[in-house]
Protein backbone atom coordinates (compact mmCIF):
# COMPACT_ATOMS: atom_id res chain seq x y z
CA UNK A 1 0.00 0.00 0.00
CA UNK A 2 1.19 3.52 -0.79
CA UNK A 3 2.85 5.06 2.28
CA UNK A 4 0.73 8.25 1.99
CA UNK A 5 -2.46 6.20 2.16
CA UNK A 6 -1.23 3.91 4.94
CA UNK A 7 -0.29 6.91 7.13
CA UNK A 8 -3.33 9.17 6.60
CA UNK A 9 -5.53 10.72 3.98
CA UNK A 10 -5.43 14.50 4.22
CA UNK A 11 -6.54 17.29 1.93
CA UNK A 12 -7.15 21.00 2.21
CA UNK A 13 -10.39 22.53 0.98
CA UNK A 14 -9.46 25.34 -1.40
CA UNK A 15 -12.85 26.13 -2.95
CA UNK A 16 -16.52 25.19 -2.70
CA UNK A 17 -19.46 25.27 -5.11
CA UNK A 18 -23.08 24.57 -4.13
CA UNK A 19 -26.41 24.59 -5.96
CA UNK A 20 -29.67 23.12 -4.72
CA UNK A 21 -33.18 23.86 -3.49
CA UNK A 22 -33.01 27.26 -1.77
CA UNK A 23 -29.22 27.33 -2.16
CA UNK A 24 -28.11 29.43 -5.14
CA UNK A 25 -24.36 29.26 -4.45
CA UNK A 26 -21.80 28.80 -1.70
CA UNK A 27 -22.12 32.41 -0.51
CA UNK A 28 -25.83 31.95 0.24
CA UNK A 29 -25.36 28.42 1.55
CA UNK A 30 -22.62 29.57 3.94
CA UNK A 31 -24.86 32.30 5.36
CA UNK A 32 -27.68 29.79 5.88
CA UNK A 33 -25.41 27.17 7.44
CA UNK A 34 -23.99 29.78 9.80
CA UNK A 35 -27.50 30.71 10.93
CA UNK A 36 -27.18 34.22 9.47
CA UNK A 37 -30.01 33.63 7.01
CA UNK A 38 -33.18 31.53 7.25
CA UNK A 39 -33.32 28.55 4.95
CA UNK A 40 -36.32 28.64 2.62
CA UNK A 41 -36.80 25.57 0.43
CA UNK A 42 -37.35 26.65 -3.17
CA UNK A 43 -37.01 24.77 -6.47
CA UNK A 44 -33.43 24.60 -7.70
CA UNK A 45 -32.76 26.97 -10.62
CA UNK A 46 -30.18 25.58 -13.04
CA UNK A 47 -28.27 28.23 -15.00
CA UNK A 48 -27.67 28.04 -18.74
CA UNK A 49 -24.05 26.83 -19.22
CA UNK A 50 -22.74 29.70 -21.32
CA UNK A 51 -19.24 28.20 -21.22
CA UNK A 52 -20.37 25.41 -23.59
CA UNK A 53 -20.36 25.84 -27.37
CA UNK A 54 -23.90 26.49 -28.74
CA UNK A 55 -24.50 22.94 -30.01
CA UNK A 56 -23.52 21.32 -26.70
CA UNK A 57 -25.37 24.03 -24.76
CA UNK A 58 -28.63 23.01 -26.48
CA UNK A 59 -28.06 19.38 -25.53
CA UNK A 60 -27.12 20.09 -21.92
CA UNK A 61 -29.29 18.26 -19.40
CA UNK A 62 -29.91 19.12 -15.75
CA UNK A 63 -26.88 17.04 -14.72
CA UNK A 64 -24.60 18.99 -17.07
CA UNK A 65 -25.92 22.37 -15.92
CA UNK A 66 -25.60 21.36 -12.27
CA UNK A 67 -22.03 20.06 -12.44
CA UNK A 68 -20.75 22.95 -14.55
CA UNK A 69 -22.27 25.53 -12.18
CA UNK A 70 -20.87 23.99 -8.99
CA UNK A 71 -17.55 22.93 -10.46
CA UNK A 72 -16.76 26.33 -11.96
CA UNK A 73 -17.73 28.06 -8.71
CA UNK A 74 -15.35 25.86 -6.69
CA UNK A 75 -12.49 26.27 -9.17
CA UNK A 76 -12.88 30.06 -9.27
CA UNK A 77 -12.94 30.27 -5.47
CA UNK A 78 -9.78 28.17 -5.26
CA UNK A 79 -7.96 30.21 -7.89
CA UNK A 80 -7.16 27.06 -9.86
CA UNK A 81 -7.28 26.29 -13.59
CA UNK A 82 -10.11 23.93 -14.50
CA UNK A 83 -8.24 22.62 -17.54
CA UNK A 84 -5.42 21.32 -15.32
CA UNK A 85 -7.50 19.60 -12.63
CA UNK A 86 -8.11 15.90 -12.22
CA UNK A 87 -11.75 15.31 -11.38
CA UNK A 88 -13.94 12.87 -9.47
CA UNK A 89 -17.61 12.84 -10.47
CA UNK A 90 -20.01 10.97 -8.20
CA UNK A 91 -23.79 10.49 -8.41
CA UNK A 92 -26.28 8.05 -6.95
CA UNK A 93 -27.82 7.29 -10.32
CA UNK A 94 -26.88 9.77 -13.01
CA UNK A 95 -29.50 11.61 -15.07
CA UNK A 96 -32.93 10.45 -13.90
CA UNK A 97 -34.92 12.60 -16.31
CA UNK A 98 -32.93 11.41 -19.32
CA UNK A 99 -33.43 7.82 -18.15
CA UNK A 100 -37.17 8.48 -17.97
CA UNK A 101 -37.27 9.85 -21.52
CA UNK A 102 -35.42 6.81 -22.90
CA UNK A 103 -37.75 4.43 -21.07
CA UNK A 104 -40.76 6.36 -22.40
CA UNK A 105 -39.41 6.12 -25.95
CA UNK A 106 -38.82 2.37 -25.61
CA UNK A 107 -42.38 1.95 -24.33
CA UNK A 108 -43.85 3.86 -27.29
CA UNK A 109 -44.99 2.45 -30.60
CA UNK A 110 -41.91 3.50 -32.66
CA UNK A 111 -39.26 2.86 -29.95
CA UNK A 112 -36.83 5.32 -31.55
CA UNK A 113 -34.27 6.89 -29.20
CA UNK A 114 -32.82 10.32 -29.84
CA UNK A 115 -29.02 10.20 -30.39
CA UNK A 116 -28.74 13.09 -27.94
CA UNK A 117 -30.69 11.13 -25.33
CA UNK A 118 -28.46 8.13 -25.95
CA UNK A 119 -25.12 9.92 -25.55
CA UNK A 120 -26.41 11.73 -22.45
CA UNK A 121 -27.43 8.39 -20.90
CA UNK A 122 -23.93 7.20 -20.04
CA UNK A 123 -22.85 7.75 -16.43
CA UNK A 124 -19.77 9.74 -17.46
CA UNK A 125 -21.71 12.28 -19.55
CA UNK A 126 -21.10 15.05 -17.00
CA UNK A 127 -17.35 14.37 -17.13
CA UNK A 128 -17.39 14.56 -20.92
CA UNK A 129 -19.20 17.88 -21.00
CA UNK A 130 -16.82 19.21 -18.34
CA UNK A 131 -13.92 18.39 -20.64
CA UNK A 132 -15.61 20.09 -23.60
CA UNK A 133 -16.42 23.20 -21.55
CA UNK A 134 -13.07 23.65 -19.81
CA UNK A 135 -10.61 21.94 -22.13
CA UNK A 136 -9.62 19.61 -19.30
CA UNK A 137 -7.62 16.55 -20.36
CA UNK A 138 -6.56 15.45 -16.87
CA UNK A 139 -7.73 12.08 -15.51
CA UNK A 140 -11.40 11.85 -14.52
CA UNK A 141 -13.00 9.18 -12.33
CA UNK A 142 -16.76 8.66 -12.39
CA UNK A 143 -18.40 6.82 -9.49
CA UNK A 144 -21.81 5.57 -8.45
CA UNK A 145 -22.51 4.12 -4.99
CA UNK A 146 -26.26 4.78 -4.59
CA UNK A 147 -26.88 6.75 -1.37
CA UNK A 148 -23.20 6.38 -0.38
CA UNK A 149 -22.05 8.26 -3.49
CA UNK A 150 -20.93 11.50 -1.81
CA UNK A 151 -18.79 9.76 0.81
CA UNK A 152 -17.40 7.35 -1.80
CA UNK A 153 -16.49 10.27 -4.05
CA UNK A 154 -14.89 12.21 -1.21
CA UNK A 155 -12.80 9.20 -0.24
CA UNK A 156 -11.71 8.67 -3.85
CA UNK A 157 -10.75 12.33 -4.25
CA UNK A 158 -8.74 12.33 -1.03
CA UNK A 159 -6.90 9.17 -2.10
CA UNK A 160 -6.01 10.85 -5.39
CA UNK A 161 -4.72 13.95 -3.59
CA UNK A 162 -2.58 11.74 -1.34
CA UNK A 163 -1.18 9.63 -4.18
CA UNK A 164 -0.57 12.37 -6.76
CA UNK A 165 0.24 15.30 -4.43
CA UNK A 166 -1.86 17.42 -6.79
CA UNK A 167 -5.24 19.20 -6.54
CA UNK A 168 -8.41 17.27 -7.37
CA UNK A 169 -11.92 18.56 -8.00
CA UNK A 170 -14.77 16.53 -6.48
CA UNK A 171 -18.23 16.98 -8.03
CA UNK A 172 -21.22 15.26 -6.38
CA UNK A 173 -24.66 15.64 -7.92
CA UNK A 174 -28.17 14.23 -8.17
CA UNK A 175 -31.25 15.29 -10.09
CA UNK A 176 -34.92 14.43 -9.76
CA UNK A 177 -36.75 11.47 -11.26
CA UNK A 178 -40.14 12.04 -12.96
CA UNK A 179 -43.03 9.64 -12.43
CA UNK A 180 -43.31 6.69 -12.55
CA UNK A 181 -39.64 6.29 -11.57
CA UNK A 182 -40.14 8.85 -8.81
CA UNK A 183 -42.31 6.35 -6.94
CA UNK A 184 -39.35 4.02 -6.45
CA UNK A 185 -36.59 6.66 -6.38
CA UNK A 186 -38.22 9.75 -4.83
CA UNK A 187 -35.48 12.34 -5.39
CA UNK A 188 -37.47 15.61 -5.44
CA UNK A 189 -35.02 18.09 -6.97
CA UNK A 190 -31.43 18.76 -8.04
CA UNK A 191 -28.52 19.19 -5.64
CA UNK A 192 -24.85 19.53 -6.42
CA UNK A 193 -21.68 20.27 -4.49
CA UNK A 194 -18.11 20.69 -5.68
CA UNK A 195 -14.98 20.71 -3.51
CA UNK A 196 -11.58 21.78 -4.81
CA UNK A 197 -9.15 19.73 -2.73
CA UNK A 198 -5.42 20.37 -2.55
CA UNK A 199 -2.49 18.70 -0.77
CA UNK A 200 -1.01 21.99 0.50
CA UNK A 201 -3.02 25.04 -0.62
CA UNK A 202 -6.43 26.08 0.69
CA UNK A 203 -7.40 27.86 3.88
CA UNK A 204 -11.01 26.73 4.41
CA UNK A 205 -10.16 23.57 6.37
CA UNK A 206 -8.00 20.49 6.49
CA UNK A 207 -9.80 17.16 6.09
CA UNK A 208 -8.31 13.96 7.42
CA UNK A 209 -9.37 10.31 7.26
CA UNK A 210 -7.58 7.72 9.38
CA UNK A 211 -7.35 4.56 7.23
CA UNK A 212 -7.41 2.41 10.35
CA UNK A 213 -10.65 4.00 11.56
CA UNK A 214 -12.22 5.31 8.36
CA UNK A 215 -15.48 3.44 8.84
CA UNK A 216 -17.74 3.39 11.86
CA UNK A 217 -21.11 2.03 12.92
CA UNK A 218 -21.98 5.39 14.48
CA UNK A 219 -24.96 7.20 12.93
CA UNK A 220 -24.32 9.95 10.41
CA UNK A 221 -24.09 13.52 11.65
CA UNK A 222 -27.47 15.22 11.32
CA UNK A 223 -28.49 18.82 10.61
CA UNK A 224 -30.05 20.79 13.48
CA UNK A 225 -32.43 22.64 11.15
CA UNK A 226 -35.40 20.40 10.32
CA UNK A 227 -35.72 21.67 6.73
CA UNK A 228 -32.03 21.14 6.02
CA UNK A 229 -32.15 17.69 7.59
CA UNK A 230 -35.09 16.85 5.32
CA UNK A 231 -33.02 18.02 2.35
CA UNK A 232 -30.05 15.91 3.50
CA UNK A 233 -32.21 12.80 3.59
CA UNK A 234 -34.14 13.53 0.39
CA UNK A 235 -31.24 13.92 -2.08
CA UNK A 236 -28.17 11.66 -1.84
CA UNK A 237 -25.69 14.39 -2.86
CA UNK A 238 -27.05 16.51 0.00
CA UNK A 239 -25.49 14.04 2.44
CA UNK A 240 -22.64 16.56 2.13
CA UNK A 241 -24.57 19.12 4.21
CA UNK A 242 -22.98 18.31 7.61
CA UNK A 243 -19.54 18.74 6.06
CA UNK A 244 -20.62 21.98 4.39
CA UNK A 245 -21.97 23.28 7.71
CA UNK A 246 -18.67 22.50 9.46
CA UNK A 247 -16.79 24.29 6.66
CA UNK A 248 -19.12 27.29 6.91
CA UNK A 249 -18.63 27.53 10.66
CA UNK A 250 -14.92 26.79 10.58
CA UNK A 251 -15.66 24.26 13.29
CA UNK A 252 -12.92 21.72 14.03
CA UNK A 253 -13.82 18.21 15.15
CA UNK A 254 -15.17 14.91 13.92
CA UNK A 255 -17.94 14.19 11.43
CA UNK A 256 -19.69 11.03 10.32
CA UNK A 257 -21.05 10.96 6.78
CA UNK A 258 -23.54 8.51 5.30
CA UNK A 259 -21.80 5.69 3.47
CA UNK A 260 -22.89 2.05 3.34
CA UNK A 261 -25.36 0.72 5.94
CA UNK A 262 -23.51 0.13 9.19
CA UNK A 263 -20.31 1.46 7.69
CA UNK A 264 -20.33 5.26 7.80
CA UNK A 265 -17.33 7.41 6.86
CA UNK A 266 -15.56 9.16 9.76
CA UNK A 267 -13.41 12.20 9.12
CA UNK A 268 -11.79 15.04 11.04
CA UNK A 269 -11.76 18.75 10.27
CA UNK A 270 -9.10 21.09 11.55
CA UNK A 271 -8.11 24.71 10.81
CA UNK A 272 -5.43 25.22 8.18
Amino acid sequence: MNQAIRAALTARVAGIGVLGPGLADWVQARAILRGEQTYVAQPCVLPVPQILPPAERRRATAVIKLTLATGLEAVAAAGLKAAELATVFTSSGGDGRNCHEICAALASSDRLISPTRFHNSVHNAASGYWGIATGAMAPSAVLCAFDASFAAGLLEAMVQVAVTSAPVLLLAYDTDYPEPLHRVRPIPDSFGVALALSPTAGDLARLAVDPAAAFTAEPATRMDDAALEALRLAIPAARALPLLRALALGAPGGLVLDHLPGQQLALELSPC
